[in-house]
């Protein structure tokens, strides 16, 4: 297998593993930790707004490359594996059909809120 048909497959599983994850936040038998860090990960992950601004040289990229793949792969260590078998099957199977609602959501959400907080401290 190429380097390229391998970068698209980790790609495909890093998409469906946030998916799984936002899934994972909103499950009751996921523990408390996971949850938490489920949430916060799939959040920042399907969000426009980065921690290190991507214009920034080098540096701006980083926290797609390194922050995100890594608060993944945290947060699915703390899910237990027979619940996070079960996300990444209704993860593959929301997203089959193309894009997520729920990701196109987040993200209009995420901008809401940040314009409403905005909004708050500048009045």
């Amino acid at each position: 297998m190429r380097w390229g048909q391998q970068l698209g497959s980790w790609a495909r599983r890093l998409k469906r593993d946030v998916t799984a994850l936002w899934i994972a936040a909103r499950c009751r038998e996921t523990p408390l930790a996971a949850r938490l860090l489920a949430a916060t990960v799939a959040a920042y992950a399907l969000s426009p707004i980065d921690l290190i601004p991507d214009f920034i040289p080098v540096l701006g990229y980083l926290d797609d490359i390194i922050l995100i793949p890594l608060g993944i792969a945290i947060a699915i260590r703390l899910i237990p594996p027979p619940l996070m078998a079960r996300f990444r099957d209704r993860a593959a199977a929301s997203t089959a059909g193309g894009q997520s609602v729920t990701g196109a959501v987040l993200v209009v959400a995420s901008w809401l809120a940040s314009l409403a907080l905005c909004w708050r401290i500048w009045t």
